[in-house]
């Protein structure tokens, strides 16, 4: 996921979804989590991000992006998306 990522901040995004296709969908989500932390910080003095995101519908689309991460990786290791990745 870090080379994917690295790949899409310079432009290459092709190369990027080759490497995972889900970091083009986590690597802002998390950008935005923190960003939203720091700024709940800043204003409040505390986070108050999790207190909104409470509720079943963000609890069912992490556990779905849970799933499709898993399903991601175990289809790597039978070639897909690039297959394993070397060490």
């Amino acid at each position: 996921m870090t080379r994917a990522t690295i790949a899409a901040l310079h432009g290459n995004f092709g190369e990027s979804f080759r490497m995972h296709p889900l970091a083009m969908i986590f690597t802002p989500m998390l950008g935005l989590y923190f960003a939203a932390h720091a700024v709940s910080y800043i204003r409040h003095g505390a986070s108050r991000v999790d207190e909104l995101l409470m509720g079943k519908w963000v609890d069912r689309a992490l556990i779905v992006l849970l799933l499709v991460m898993l399903g991601v990786w175990i289809a790597r290791f039978f070639g897909a998306f690039g297959g394993p990745a070397p060490v």
